[in-house]
């Protein structure tokens, strides 16, 4: 295992579409030994699905090697090795095209690729297994993928990479893979793993680590964050901070809201190692240094998540805007008009979905402060059933409907929309493979050792705070949040500003408080997780979403302000913590 210095891994991607400048500003605004790019999120599989149906030769994402025109000279001159999932649905495609690129550029580099996640390439039967245990839902996918963890970065690396291209490996991996290369870390070496994939999870959302989409964004200047880092020594701990002189902060508080974004309980399984996030310690180490030492790691679990998207339909939506007075008289009007007119048709969508969002208030200075929005938004099989027929009674409104009658948009004719779905596959069949710079092929061997990751008991509670007098208050006056989607589950994030608003949160905040705060979630399934190490709860809320982000089933489709509206919610908080 190497020792000495830590080995120091910055991010300059988040998703699909972050600043095209990042990798430049990562590689020639301090020292850095592996830059990572993570492209992939569940919404961009679907993407690139879609794109790999028009060109069988396309299905990554072309940032990356647009980014690289410039950035492979500049690494190359520095020394700094790349890992990216930016190959998507075709890592060895994109492997190419940076040789060629690095050929045009005059920039020798050996580039390395992982492949083996990609289940409809390596036959029926991984489909078949993956029919089997998600319900038989599996029919017309267009992507499915299971998430690889970093044996195949690492042995990439190893061989001397200079450029390693993946699939659909854990976000995490890209980080932890870097890692297990430079410190020779053991498949069972679990806790220094997961320390590294702690690391690679506070990294994988960039900006997100370093005040981006923070809750007390006001305490720093975020106008234009610098991307994250991570110093991670010999036995998993880690500094995360960024380079001198970028934008935005890294405090211990950027870093739990982090930690806890689209994460659940204690137990963070991956295809590696299962981390246990309650053992993680957060300590300032300095001026935009956050120290997290103390995680543990338990075997991964026995199967690997694998995600499935698929056309799940035909959707469309129109947004009638209501001005002024008797705003639900002329919601109520434009709604019994577009019924009967589906009556008439005799085409009603099979999913039709009315939301009135109160924007408006009495007597306004301005007239979009005077108006609300009624959402229409339905759904089917048929792409006739919410095209026309929906476009054409709603323009066939415009003069015959509530007065000051308009529209936000022109009505259109009905889009695809997709859905993701999570299913468990067996690892030993999954033919993760890395393909090395010289061409040949080495499997990478399924963990040894597994573990089934139940959840663990809740850990006892800190003492109360005493009775006192209480204030009528927001919640984010105390507390911040951060929230995601996970397919069609929703999570929120909520951490105390201090040990006394810690010891007030954990006793009031509820998964019942939590489903009157927000009513959204009455009927749904919330989990509760405490993480006393963080000063923390997360909740997990079923079905939210839908069948996910792809399928737009809400106004906030991917749960990114379910925090935020959460946090704006009144309370009775003790006057104490005020």
């Amino acid at each position: 295992m190497s020792g000495g210095e830590p080995l120091r891994i910055g991010n300059a991607s988040g998703f699909y579409g972050d600043r095209f400048d990042a990798l430049r500003e990562m590689l020639t605004g301090g020292p850095l030994d592996v830059l990572t790019g993570d492209y992939l999120a569940e919404l961009t599989m679907l993407i690139l699905g879609r794109d790999r149906l028009k060109d069988p030769a396309r299905g990554y994402a072309t940032t990356f090697l647009r980014q690289l025109e410039e950035g492979l000279g500049l690494a190359a001159g520095r020394g700094v090795r790349l890992v990216t999932n930016a190959g998507g649905l075709n890592p060895a495609g994109l492997a190419d095209a940076v040789r060629e690129l690095a050929d045009r550029v005059g920039v020798p580099v050996r580039v390395a690729h992982v492949e083996g996640d990609d289940l409809l390439a390596w036959g029926s039967p991984l489909l078949e297994r993956s029919r089997e245990l998600g319900g038989g839902r599996c029919e017309g996918v267009l992507t499915a993928n299971a998430y690889l963890g970093g044996g195949g970065i690492a042995a990439c690396l190893r061989a001397g990479a200079d450029v390693v291209v993946t699939g659909r490996v854990t976000d995490a991996a890209l980080v932890s893979g870097a890692a297990q290369a430079h410190f020779g870390w053991r498949p069972e070496d679990f806790d220094p793993l997961a320390g590294a994939v702690v690391a690679g999870h506070v990294l994988e959302c960039g900006a997100q680590a370093t005040g981006g989409n923070y809750s007390f964004f006001g305490a720093h200047d975020v106008r234009r964050p610098g991307f994250p880092l991570a110093e991670i020594s010999a036995d998993g701990s880690c500094v995360i901070t960024k380079h001198p002189g970028t934008g935005g902060a890294v405090t211990t508080g950027t870093v739990t809201a982090q930690l806890l974004y689209e994460t659940s309980g204690a137990r963070y399984a991956g295809p590696d190692v299962t981390a246990r996030l309650d053992t993680a310690r957060l300590t300032q180490d300095g001026p935009d240094r956050v120290r997290i030492d103390g995680v543990r790691g338990e075997a991964p679990p026995p199967s690997l998540k694998a995600g499935l998207t698929r056309i799940g339909g035909w959707r469309n939506e129109v947004t009638f805007v209501l001005t002024g007075l008797d705003v639900e008289a002329k919601a109520e009007l434009v709604r019994a008009q577009m019924d009967a007119a589906f009556d008439a048709a005799g085409r009603r969508p099979a999913e039709v979905r009315w939301t009135l969002a109160r924007t408006d208030r009495a007597d306004a200075d301005v007239q979009e402060e005077a108006s609300a929005l009624l959402r229409l938004v339905v759904r089917d099989a048929d792409p006739d059933a919410v095209g026309r027929v929906v476009s054409g009674a709603a323009v066939e409104l415009a003069l015959a409907s509530y007065p000051g009658f308009h529209v936000t948009a022109p009505p259109a004719k009905g889009a695809p929309y997709g859905v993701f779905e999570a299913v468990a596959v067996d690892p030993a069949q999954v033919a993760h493979r890395a393909v090395l710079p010289d061409g040949s092929r080495v499997a990478v061997a399924p963990p040894r050792t597994t573990r089934e990751p139940a959840r663990l008991p809740d850990p006892p509670l800190p003492a109360p705070l005493p009775d006192g007098p209480t204030r009528r208050a927001p919640l984010g006056r105390v507390a911040g949040a951060r929230s995601g989607d996970k397919g069609g589950d929703a999570n929120v994030g909520v951490w105390a500003v201090s040990d006394d608003a810690w010891r007030w949160l954990a006793h009031t905040l509820t998964a019942d408080l939590l489903r009157h705060l927000l009513p959204e979630t009455a009927d749904l399934a919330v989990t509760r997780h405490v993480l006393p190490n963080l000063r923390a709860l997360n909740f997990t809320v079923e079905g939210l979403l839908g069948e996910g982000v792809a399928a737009q089933a809400r106004f906030d489709p991917q749960a990114k302000g379910l925090g935020e509206w959460l946090r704006s919610r009144h309370l009775d908080i003790p006057e104490a913590l005020l």
